[in-house]
């Protein structure tokens, strides 16, 4: 008899982190590896956020905080939601958690029983259903291809929800693909949502501050305010302020469900990090100018490698509304064979070829729920994304 755990049979190990790894391993071997795997941004976390940590400490405010997260940073989450998005919470309804992953894990784990479903759209952060079977939910994956945007139809979100759906779960601006739902879209599923008086709505906000060409972004309990006491709105300072290191996700919602996601969390990891709550006061409250800054850079970065992409042969790529990532098609080069002689079966081959053959580390689109596809994040300055992208060209070319 196995001494691991049966759930774990459910879930394998995060695509992405081993593709950094192996991208790091490679480097201290001195290769010249690019990696286009990784979800963070290359920018520093602001001085200001900094100096609030190094106070922090100072004063001696390194104990226990309160599970849910301290006032302060309860009190600055709610001015956050009306500042941002016109929605009004209490603190009591906000729950603050070590990262993202661990708000999405701690509702999941506090509300899925077994046989619940629990639907994501595909591509999906590779993340979702992995958590929702470690719950002992069912994943049910809805497709929306390049066809609709990489977005959800109203009428395939309606045909997706049953008896046994307990969440939808709605990613915008999207990892892996940077699509984002304007206003009217979202109001459009909003309305499937409440034929569905069963159905509670996690709305994954993380990439918020990070949409381009004029892109206004919105979250559904916003523009659909009927589903606001159904709804788990979701974000944090990791991807908006470059701390993903610091570790601060956070979420609001009905407070009975506020409660249970604390009960969970204070028997599991307890409170987030004391300085990395007092610096996250201080991303939340202080001047967010350097955002303006950083989208132009990271536009100017979209813009290089969607048009570098696009010139490889076999290859299509449109320009996302946000986040850092373009999602390409790469079934151009399916079928076709390496300098070596090997067949490019499916995007994993294509990402091994690049990887061995070019020293490009991408993330195959089958991780993320949709193939033949690759996911490039261009968090990384405009030389080595240009250098990365010649490389892919020159690796598609070399494709017969």
């Amino acid at each position: 008899m196995s001494f691991i755990a049966k759930r774990l049979d459910k879930i394998k190990p995060s695509a992405t982190l081993a593709l950094a790894a192996k991208a790091q391993e490679l480097k201290a071997a001195g290769k010249d590896v690019i990696g286009l795997s990784v979800g963070e941004p290359d920018f520093n976390t602001p001085d200001f956020i900094c100096d609030a940590a190094k106070k922090a400490m100072d004063e001696g405010k390194t104990r226990y905080t309160p599970v849910p997260g301290t006032p302060e940073l309860r009190k600055a989450i709610c001015e956050k939601f009306k500042r941002d998005n016109n929605l009004d919470y209490k603190p009591e309804q906000v729950i603050v958690s070590s990262g993202g992953k661990q708000v999405l894990y701690n509702a999941f784990m506090a509300t899925v029983n077994p046989g619940d479903e629990v639907v994501i759209v595909a591509p999906y952060w590779l993340s979702y259903p992995a958590m929702v079977n470690l719950a002992e939910g069912t994943p049910v994956i809805v497709s929306a291809g390049p066809d609709s945007g990489f977005k959800v139809t109203p009428e395939a979100l309606d045909k997706a929800i049953t008896p046994k759906t307990k969440w939808v779960l709605l990613n915008s601006p999207s990892n892996p693909t940077g699509a984002a739902y304007t206003a009217d879209e979202l109001k459009a599923l909003g309305a499937v949502l409440l034929k569905h008086p069963h159905v509670h709505i996690l709305s994954d906000d993380i990439y918020e501050h990070l949409v381009y060409d004029d892109f206004k972004f919105t979250t559904i309990a916003e523009v659909a305010p009927e589903l606001y006491d159904r709804t788990l709105t979701m974000n944090g300072v990791s991807k908006g302020y470059a701390m993903t290191g610091w570790r601060i996700g956070f979420a609001a919602g009905p407070v009975e469900l506020i409660k249970a996601m604390s009960k969970v969390q204070g028997q599991s990891t307890s409170n987030p990090s004391s300085i990395s709550q007092a610096a996250a006061v201080a991303a939340l409250n202080g001047d967010h100018g350097f955002l303006n800054d950083w989208r132009t850079q990271f536009q100017r970065r979209r813009d290089l490698v969607v048009s570098m992409l696009n010139q490889a042969k076999g290859l299509k790529c449109a320009a996302p509304e946000g986040a850092f990532y373009v999602f390409a098609s790469c079934e151009g080069v399916i079928g076709k064979k390496t300098p070596n002689g090997k067949e490019i079966a499916n995007d994993t081959d294509f990402a091994t070829y690049l990887l061995e053959d070019h020293n490009v580390v991408i993330v195959q689109g089958v991780e993320f729920g949709l193939s033949p596809a690759f996911r490039v994040s261009y968090a990384l300055d405009e030389d080595t994304l240009t250098k990365a992208c010649e490389r892919i060209q020159a690796a598609c070319a070399a494709l017969g």
